[in-house]
Parts: C-alpha cells; sequence; structure tokens
C-alpha cells in the first residue's frame, strides 16, 4: 500500500510528519492491506494563520483494488486528533465497503421445498 501526504502551505511535509502519519495508517488499516492499493492523506489549516477551534482538516482516500474511492474527512484543533478521527472514520467506511461486497458474493441460501415464498 502506498500512502501520498499532501499538505498546504501551513504544514511542513517533513519526514518526520510522513513517517508518522504513514505509521498510524498502516498499523489502523494492517487487514485491508491485500485490498488498497493506495491512501492519500490531505492535511490542512483550514483558518490558515486565525487560530479556532477545529481548524486542522485531515482528508483521507483509499484506494480499493478495482472499486471506487473510499474519502473521509475530519477536522480538529490538533493535528494529532483530526488524524486519528479521520483514520477512525476510514477504518469504518472500508470495512462496510468490504462487508457489503463480501455479502454480495456469498451465494443466498438455498429455500426448503416445504417452505412457501412469500
Amino acid at each position: 500500500m502506498q500512502i501520498q501526504l499532501n499538505t498546504d502551505r501551513h504544514f511542513t511535509g517533513s519526514e518526520a510528519l510522513k513517517d508518522r502519519v504513514a505509521g498510524d495508517i498502516e498499523g489502523a488499516l494492517s487487514r485491508f492491506d491485500d485490498r488498497l492499493t493506495r491512501i492519500e492523506v490531505h492535511l490542512n489549516d483550514v483558518n490558515g494563520a486565525k487560530s479556532g477551534d477545529r481548524d486542522i482538516r485531515c482528508m483521507l482516500e483509499a484506494r480499493l483494488k478495482g472499486h471506487d474511492p473510499v474519502a473521509v474527512s475530519h477536522a480538529a484543533e490538533l493535528l494529532d486528533l483530526a488524524l486519528a478521527g479521520a483514520i477512525d472514520k476510514l477504518v469504518t467506511a472500508i470495512d462496510r465497503r468490504v462487508g457489503r461486497l463480501n455479502d454480495a458474493r456469498q451465494p443466498l441460501p438455498a429455500q426448503r421445498s416445504d417452505e412457501t415464498p412469500l
């Protein structure tokens, strides 16, 4: 799984930041590793130089093999909180998507002949 970090001019895309973000994402999404090709991370400061509540935004977009991407975002007052919130949302969204895909592949149970159809 490839992780691509994009930041606005208010964040320095340092190697330490890239490593921290990649470690958090890889740890949370390791069970989906065989289904994911790339994760795009977008970090931005919504208010710029002004301070405010929930002004750090983290948007994550996961590319699933052979399917449309899944995107989530989370805003918080700190980078770590924004990243953690977005990761939690992404895990939930991918889990639901994979669950639906698995359900679609499962054959419906055969109806017994002594039951009348509804």
